[in-house]
């Protein structure tokens, strides 16, 4: 999926009667410098039946007119569907009023997955110090808390939040990474749980959380300036950028880094915030393209590709 004139980048998917909906990050290319589209941006709308050829549905969601948590930027989240067919779309904000240096969760429904109206003024869920860490200059370079998936819980009627985090209290920036975890009865009131995973990256960017042939997987992101001492010196390869995954027997856990080379990584980078996609053909592996051979940023979707499990439950992409 290529805009003529704007790039896209980090995505979401949900499915409705057959009907792929794609929700992505996008930036007017009238910026020029690809770096500041992170600041200028709003949510694009798509739908798709094969996942590859997309019907534009023009701009769904941008950050709030009026001073608040998230007028500076709504970025990465998720949409699921609840019990009474809402919609809920759960998303990342910042505020001009402190720079977009520290990022919040908000909450947004919809009835037709087309026009989102913010639940009150859409904050849903704000850090909690006991588990995660506050914004430190110097040591990280922003309060991260970001890119909700949202779930339900197959062991209760609650729903899980799964996020993107950093836990308090490392020496080296790069052991602070994590993946958060929060809870609801209701996709209204949360209460934050302790993280799922913390360490070997700086950040572990676009959780995504699913089941698949009987193993539970969370894939993420990093960047290869984000590998841990620790973490590169136990890779079979050099540090890359891309996705990779965690893989546990329950969702709750024991979690544990998937073995072996990155599942889709690269320098410079080829695709990034990937996600796993079960489309009627089969599993599917999505990213968006980051830069060329040269280096130069791309900011498109990625057609589907195949992806395999192999008898250690490993993934594998079969094609590139």
């Amino acid at each position: 999926m290529k805009l003529d004139d704007k790039w896209t980048w980090d995505f979401w998917l949900t499915r409705d009667n057959g009907l792929w909906h794609i929700f992505f990050l996008q930036a007017n290319k009238s910026l020029l410098k690809q770096e500041l589209r992170h600041w200028n941006v709003s949510v694009g709308h798509a739908t798709s039946s094969d996942l590859q050829e997309w019907q534009q549905l023009g701009t769904c969601f941008q950050p709030s007119a009026t001073p608040s948590w998230d007028d500076k930027t709504t970025w990465t989240g998720s949409v699921v569907q609840g019990d009474d067919g809402l919609w809920h779309l759960f998303y990342t904000g910042t505020s001009e009023k402190e720079n977009g240096m520290k990022q919040r969760i908000g909450h947004a429904t919809s009835t037709d997955l087309h026009g989102w109206e913010r639940v009150g003024n859409g904050l849903c869920l704000d850090i909690d110090t006991q588990w995660y860490e506050e914004y430190t200059p110097g040591h990280w370079h922003d309060r991260a808390m970001r890119d909700p998936w949202v779930m339900r819980d197959p062991h209760s009627d609650d729903w899980l939040m799964f996020f993107t985090a950093r836990v308090p209290g490392t020496t080296e920036p790069n052991e602070g990474g994590a993946i958060g975890l929060a809870r609801s009865s209701d996709l209204k009131n949360w209460t934050t749980e302790a993280p799922i995973w913390q360490g070997d990256f700086g950040q572990l960017e676009v959780p995504q959380v699913m089941h698949v042939q009987g193993k539970w997987y969370c894939l993420f992101c990093t960047a290869d300036e984000h590998w841990s001492e620790g973490y590169t010196a136990r890779s079979p390869t050099d540090p890359v950028s891309g996705s990779h995954y965690l893989m546990a027997d329950d969702i709750r856990g024991p979690w544990r880094m998937a073995s072996g080379p990155f599942l889709d990584g690269g320098i410079p980078c080829k695709r990034y915030a990937g996600k796993l996609v079960e489309a009627d053909d089969g599993l599917k592996f999505l990213g968006f393209l980051h830069d060329t051979p040269e280096g130069e940023f791309i900011g498109e979707l990625s057609d589907p590709i195949p992806v395999s499990i192999d008898s250690d439950g490993l993934l594998h992409l079969d094609s590139d």
